[in-house]
C-alpha cells in the first residue's frame, strides 16, 4: 500500500488479526485493500515512503565474513537454514530489524536460535563472549 506510513498500515492491518475480525467465508470477498493490508509484512518495504540513498560499494568487514561464515557451517552442519534465518530474522520486530546492520541481523539470530535449540545455553553463550572480548583487547595492545 504506496504512500501509507507505518502508523497507518498497522492501524488497517489490527483489525484483521484474527481474535478481532469478520470471518470471511472466502479469501474471494475481502477488499483490495483489506487484501494489501493482510499481505503487507515487516520486512516488505517495497514502496513504503522513504528518503533517496545513494549506492555505496563497500567490502565486508571481517566480523561479517565470519558472521556469514559461522551461519554457513551452522546450516551445513544441520543447526538451521536459510529460511529459518530469514524467518527469525523478520520476527525480530521493526526496531532491531531496521536497527541493526545486515549481518549484526544474522548473528543475533543465531545465537537464539541456538539458545533455544539447547545447543547451548545463555551462560555458555556470555562466557564465549567474554573470552573473545578479553582476546580482542589484548590483541589491540
Amino acid at each position: 500500500m504506496p504512500g501509507l506510513t507505518y502508523d497507518q498500515l498497522q492501524k488497517k492491518a489490527k483489525d484483521l488479526a484474527p481474535e478481532e475480525r469478520e470471518i470471511l467465508d472466502s479469501p474471494y470477498t475481502i477488499s483490495n485493500e483489506a487484501y494489501a493490508a493482510l499481505r503487507w509484512v515487516l520486512h516488505d518495504v517495497g514502496g513504503q515512503v522513504d528518503i533517496p540513498a545513494p549506492y555505496l560499494e563497500k567490502g565486508e568487514e571481517p566480523w561479517e565474513m565470519n558472521t556469514y561464515l559461522t551461519c554457513e557451517c551452522l546450516g551445513w552442519r544441520g543447526a538451521w537454514n536459510s529460511e529459518e534465518r530469514r524467518r527469525r530474522e523478520n520476527d525480530l520486530g521493526g526496531t532491531q530489524y531496521f536497527g541493526l546492520p545486515y549481518y549484526a541481523r544474522w548473528i543475533t539470530v543465531a545465537t537464539k536460535s541456538l539458545v533455544d535449540k539447547g545447543y547451548i545455553t545463555v551462560d555458555e553463550l556470555g562466557a564465549k563472549i567474554d573470552e573473545i572480548r578479553e582476546r580482542y583487547e589484548k590483541g589491540k595492545q
